[in-house]
């Protein structure tokens, strides 16, 4: 852990994703979806998640997401390419994004 600075896993977890597909992940597999900075490794996610969450992770899946083709006026453009990482938390461990404060 120490190996991996401390301020570098702030940055890591840009966002959790919160989609159908991602909570029916949540539900089924006791997995969440993060959107990762693009140069992230496994151990780094890892890392990360359980400080910023207080859990224990069991494995990290990472998937490279490739950007959209979009038109801007009469211009053809491209959203950037950016990384989604599966977390698989160990059994009975779980992570509330809708908490009350």
């Amino acid at each position: 852990m120490s190996a991996i600075n401390q301020e570098r896993l702030y940055q890591v977890i840009l966002a959790p994703i919160v989609s159908e597909k991602s909570t029916f992940i949540a539900d089924k597999n006791e997995q969440v979806a993060f959107r990762v900075t693009t140069d992230a490794t496994k151990p780094e996610i890892k890392a990360a998640v359980e400080t910023l969450f207080k859990v224990q992770v069991e494995s990290v899946q990472v998937l490279n997401v490739k950007g959209k083709q979009k038109r801007f006026g009469r211009f053809n453009g491209r959203r950037k390419d950016w990384k989604k990482a599966y977390v698989s938390l160990k059994p009975g461990q779980q992570i509330e994004f809708a908490a009350a404060e």
